[in-house]
C-alpha cells in the first residue's frame, strides 16, 4: 500500500504554541490556504482512499483533497491527536509552572507518563505506549483494508510521529529528531512480511507546494 500521511493545517492555538490534543479547534485562514495548495498539490495523483481523523482541523484539510480527488473521506476517530488530559487548552509556555511534576515526565519522554486530570476531573491522558499502541493499530488495520491501494491519512502532528517511530525502528523514548509540518507531505509503503506489518518511509516533510501564491488558491 502506498501511504501518504498528512499532518492537518495550521490552526490558531498551533501559531500561539497551545496544545489541542482532542479538543477541536479548526483551522485558521493560513490553514485554509495550505490545505488548497496540498489539495493541488495532491491534484494529479489517483487516490484509492482518504481517511481522516474524526478532529475539524483534520475533516477540513480532507475535504480540501477530497474535493480535488472527487471522492469522500471515511472519517474515523482512531486517527486522533494523543489525548493529553489536562494539559490540552494550555500554552505549552505555561505548562511547567502549572504541573511541573507531570511537566517534567513529559519532557523527559517517560512512556507510561500520567497527565494531569481534564476539566472534568477526567483521567484521559494517553501515555506514549498507549497513543502508540492506537496509531499502530490504526496502520495495521489500514493496510490490511487497502492493500495495493494509495491511501492518504489526514492525520496529527502526533501521528506522524509514531509512524515515524515505526518505520526508522526507534525506541518509544527516542527524542523526536524531525519536524512534524502542518499540512505536510510524508509518504510510506506498508506492506505485511508473514503477519508482520512493515513500514518504509519514502518522503519525509515535503513542503513546498505551500510556497505558492495561496492567495490565488482560495475559492
Amino acid at each position: 500500500m502506498e501511504l501518504i500521511l498528512i499532518r492537518h493545517g495550521e490552526t490558531a492555538w498551533n501559531a500561539e504554541r497551545r496544545l489541542q490534543g482532542h479538543l477541536d479547534v479548526a483551522l485558521n485562514t493560513t490553514g485554509l490556504q495550505q490545505a488548497q495548495a496540498l489539495a493541488a498539490a495532491l491534484k494529479s495523483e489517483k487516490l484509492d482512499v482518504i481517511v481522516c481523523s474524526d478532529l475539524q482541523r483534520a475533516q477540513q484539510t480532507a475535504a480540501a483533497i477530497a474535493q480535488h480527488q472527487g471522492i469522500n473521506c471515511a472519517v474515523q476517530a482512531i486517527w486522533r491527536e494523543r489525548n493529553f488530559g489536562g494539559f490540552e487548552g494550555h500554552l505549552i509556555a505555561d505548562l511547567e509552572g502549572l504541573f511541573p511534576k507531570e511537566y517534567a515526565a513529559w519532557r523527559a519522554l517517560e512512556i507510561d507518563n500520567q497527565f494531569p486530570a481534564n476539566a472534568q476531573g477526567e483521567f484521559t491522558g494517553e501515555s506514549i505506549r498507549q497513543f502508540h499502541t492506537r496509531i499502530e493499530n490504526a496502520l495495521i488495520a489500514l493496510g490490511k483494508n487497502h492493500q495495493n491501494q494509495k491511501v492518504a491519512v489526514v492525520a496529527h502532528g502526533g501521528v506522524l510521529e509514531c509512524a515515524y517511530r515505526i518505520a526508522q525502528q526507534l525506541p518509544l523514548n527516542a527524542t523526536r529528531e524531525v519536524a512534524m509540518l502542518n499540512a505536510s507531505i510524508n509518504r510510506f509503503e506498508l506492506h505485511f512480511e508473514n503477519g508482520v506489518m512493515n513500514l518504509k518511509l519514502i518522503e519525509w516533510g515535503t513542503v513546498a507546494h505551500l510556497n505558492a501564491a495561496l492567495d490565488e488558491l482560495m475559492p
